[in-house]
C-alpha cells in the first residue's frame, strides 16, 4: 500500500510540471502626471511643472455639503484641459478670480470641488458662472532690481539661469531690470526660445557698491584712544582702510512694477498676466505711487509674485512685512503688492534659495483655481469692489485671492 500511493504521488507530479503555469499579470503601473508644455491635458491644481521642482500637495477629503440655496446652477466649466477657453457672450462685468489654496503645511491642496467655494463681493455672496481647475500659460514680466549691493547682486546674476527652467513652452517671458528707471531688456518672448537666456545674460548688473575707501584722516584709523590704536590689526600698516557707506539714493520699485505692468496690459486674454520680482522691495523716490500702481494691476487683472532678497530675506522680515505693520510698510513694498494682486513672495537669502524659488512661485500661479462670477456694480463708477473666497468643508486651508478689483471696460465680456 504506502509503495502504491508513493506510485500515485509521482505520477501527480509529472502531469503537474507538464502543465504550463498559470502567468499573474503585473499590478498596474502607477501613473506619472503629464508635464505641462502639452496644455491640452487637464492638470489639477498642486501638480507641479517637473518631477524634480513639483510641490508637495494634498488632495483635499471628500465631504457632504448641506444643499446650497443661493447657487442652484452648476457655473460653465470647459472640457478638461481648455478652461483658459471660457468666455461669457453677453455684455456683463465679469470678474475672473484665480485662487490659490494651501494647507498648513504649505502644500498646494488638489481636488476641490466648484460646491466647495463661496466668493463675496463687498460682503455679498455671489454666483459662480465659470470654474476651471486647469493651468493656464503664462505672460510673465520677470522684474530684475539692479540696486541691490554688489553681493546680493552677484548671486541673484548666478540664479537666473534656473529661470527658464521655472516655465513651459506656452509660456512667454519678458524681461526688466531697473536702477534709476526701468529698462525692457527683451519684449515677450517664449521661454523655451534662445532669445531669453540671452536677454537674461545682458540683464545682470554688478549692483551698488555699499561705500567707498578711506584712506586718510581719523577714520581710516580706526578707534583711537589717547592717541593709541585700539586694535593694532586695524591700522592702515596692515593693509586696512576705513570704509564711508553712502546711502542708496533711488529703488524706483513702483516706476518698475507699473512699466511691466504696462507690458502685460497687451497681452492676449485666456493668459495670466503675472509680474515676478526679485528684489528687497524697497521704494525710493518712484514717480507713481503704492495705490496708482495697485489700481493699474487690478483694473488689467495682473497678479505679483516675487522672491524677496538682501535685507528682506532675513527670516521673519517678510512675514513681519505681510502682516502690515506700520514701521516696517515704508521698507518693503512687495508684500503689499503679493497680497493685493493675489500673489506671494518667498524669502530666500542663497543663490540655491532663490532657484528653488523659481520654480515654487511657477508652479503656484500655473495651478490656481479659476473663478468667475457677474457683478452687477456699473463699470463706468470705477469704485474698487472688495473680494473675499472661502471653502466650505475643509478647515485650516490658507486661501489666496486678490483683495478686490476696479470696474472697467477691461471686464466687459
Amino acid at each position: 500500500m504506502p509503495f502504491a500511493l508513493a506510485l500515485l504521488m509521482m505520477g501527480a507530479q509529472a502531469q503537474a510540471q507538464q502543465q504550463p503555469q498559470q502567468t499573474i499579470p503585473d499590478a498596474p503601473a502607477p501613473q506619472q502626471s503629464s508635464g505641462l508644455g502639452d496644455l491640452t491635458k487637464q492638470v489639477t491644481p498642486g501638480r507641479g511643472t517637473a518631477p524634480e521642482t513639483q510641490q508637495q500637495t494634498t488632495t483635499a477629503p471628500p465631504v457632504q455639503l448641506p444643499p446650497d440655496n443661493f447657487q442652484k446652477q452648476a457655473p460653465e466649466m470647459a472640457p478638461q484641459g481648455q478652461g483658459n477657453t471660457l468666455v461669457i457672450h453677453v455684455p456683463v462685468n465679469y470678474v475672473d478670480v484665480p485662487v490659490t489654496v494651501r494647507d498648513k503645511k504649505g502644500q498646494l491642496v488638489a481636488g476641490l470641488r466648484w460646491q466647495q467655494f463661496r466668493i463675496y463681493e463687498d460682503g455679498q455672496r455671489q454666483r459662480i458662472v465659470t470654474f476651471s481647475a486647469d493651468a493656464y500659460p503664462l505672460s510673465v514680466a520677470f522684474v530684475i532690481d539692479d540696486t541691490l549691493p554688489a553681493d546680493i547682486m552677484q548671486r541673484v546674476n548666478q540664479s537666473l539661469a534656473a529661470v527658464t527652467g521655472a516655465f513651459t513652452p506656452s509660456d512667454s517671458i519678458a524681461v526688466v531690470t531697473y536702477n534709476s528707471s526701468p529698462e525692457l531688456i527683451t519684449d515677450f518672448t517664449g521661454a523655451q526660445g534662445a532669445r531669453l537666456p540671452a536677454a537674461l545674460e545682458m540683464a545682470k548688473k554688478p549692483g551698488r557698491e555699499m561705500g567707498v575707501p578711506i584712506v586718510s584722516g581719523p577714520l581710516a584709523e580706526g578707534p583711537v584712544i589717547n592717541g593709541q590704536q585700539v586694535d593694532p590689526n586695524l591700522s592702515p600698516q596692515r593693509g586696512n582702510t576705513g570704509v564711508l557707506f553712502v546711502p542708496r539714493e533711488v529703488h524706483p520699485l513702483n516706476d518698475a512694477i507699473l512699466y511691466a505692468a504696462e507690458q502685460l496690459a497687451a497681452q492676449p486674454k485666456g493668459r495670466r498676466r503675472v509680474i515676478y520680482v526679485i528684489s528687497d522691495g524697497k521704494n525710493v523716490r518712484s514717480k507713481a505711487s503704492y495705490k496708482e500702481v495697485v489700481q493699474y494691476l487690478l483694473t488689467n487683472n495682473i497678479s505679483v509674485f516675487g522672491t524677496m532678497v538682501g535685507d528682506s530675506s532675513v527670516w521673519g522680515i517678510g512675514y513681519l512685512d505681510k502682516m502690515k505693520l506700520p514701521l516696517l510698510q515704508p521698507e518693503n513694498l512687495l508684500p503689499r503688492y503679493a497680497m493685493a494682486t493675489g500673489g506671494s513672495v518667498d524669502s530666500e537669502f542663497s543663490e540655491n534659495g532663490i532657484q528653488a524659488s523659481f520654480a515654487r512661485l511657477a508652479d503656484s500661479v500655473r495651478t490656481q483655481y479659476t473663478l468667475g462670477y457677474i457683478s452687477h456694480q456699473p463699470v463706468i463708477s470705477g469704485k474698487y469692489h472688495g473680494i473675499e473666497v472661502r471653502i466650505e468643508g475643509v478647515s485650516g486651508l490658507d486661501i489666496n485671492s486678490k483683495a478686490g478689483y476696479y470696474p472697467t471696460a477691461n471686464n466687459l465680456q
